[in-house]
């Protein structure tokens, strides 16, 4: 069998969907959203790392937020998701296309100090911020307004929100003196 043959549309090419925008506004919308996908999955993963290895006198409450703020990066990813699709395009979905794409940094292999992990949280969501609100005002400018919608409502509000969470946990475990 010749796997070639087996790919129903190639990574990069738009299916045709009657949704009202042109192709090039969906092409457009579909790289933006994919971006915006690959930081989602890597900011997820280093949200369920934190869970799994957190550790110190906040363990729990640390446990607990890291593991709710998982869950709530998988939804956005599924709706990114679920845009893409029905804008046309392909998703990435692999942890290559996710360590390619993405610029959030990547966490040691290693148990990390509660410290050093909000830190990567928080600068993660911070990536994932500045990106996004360009992106959803491009969105609007090219007529797409439900990705605009989705970046704003979703990816932008729940990031600006998470962030705060874990930079209030910072800002404890700063002043506690903890680096455990």
């Amino acid at each position: 069998m010749n796997k070639t043959t087996d790919i129903l549309q190639d990574f990069g090419s738009l299916a045709d969907v009657r949704i009202g925008l042109s192709a090039e506004v969906r092409a457009q919308s579909v790289h933006a959203l994919n971006r915006l996908l690959a930081h989602t999955m890597a900011i997820r993963d280093a949200y369920k790392k934190a869970h799994w290895q957190t550790s110190g006198a906040a363990f729990y409450q640390l446990h607990l937020l890291f593991d709710k703020h998982y869950g709530e990066q998988e939804l956005i990813m599924d709706t990114i998701a679920e845009r893409v699709q029905t804008l046309g395009g392909v998703t990435f979905a692999l942890a290559g296309d996710v360590a390619d794409e993405s610029s959030i940094a990547r966490a040691p292999r290693g148990r990390e100090s509660a410290l050093a992990q909000l830190e990567r949280l928080v600068t993660a969501h911070e990536t994932i911020l500045i990106e996004a609100r360009p992106l959803a005002r491009t969105a609007a400018d090219i007529g797409d307004d439900g990705t605009n919608d989705l970046i704003v409502s979703q990816v932008v509000r729940a990031n600006e929100l998470q962030s705060w969470f874990i930079g209030e946990h910072l800002a404890a475990q700063s002043k506690a003196g903890n680096t455990q």
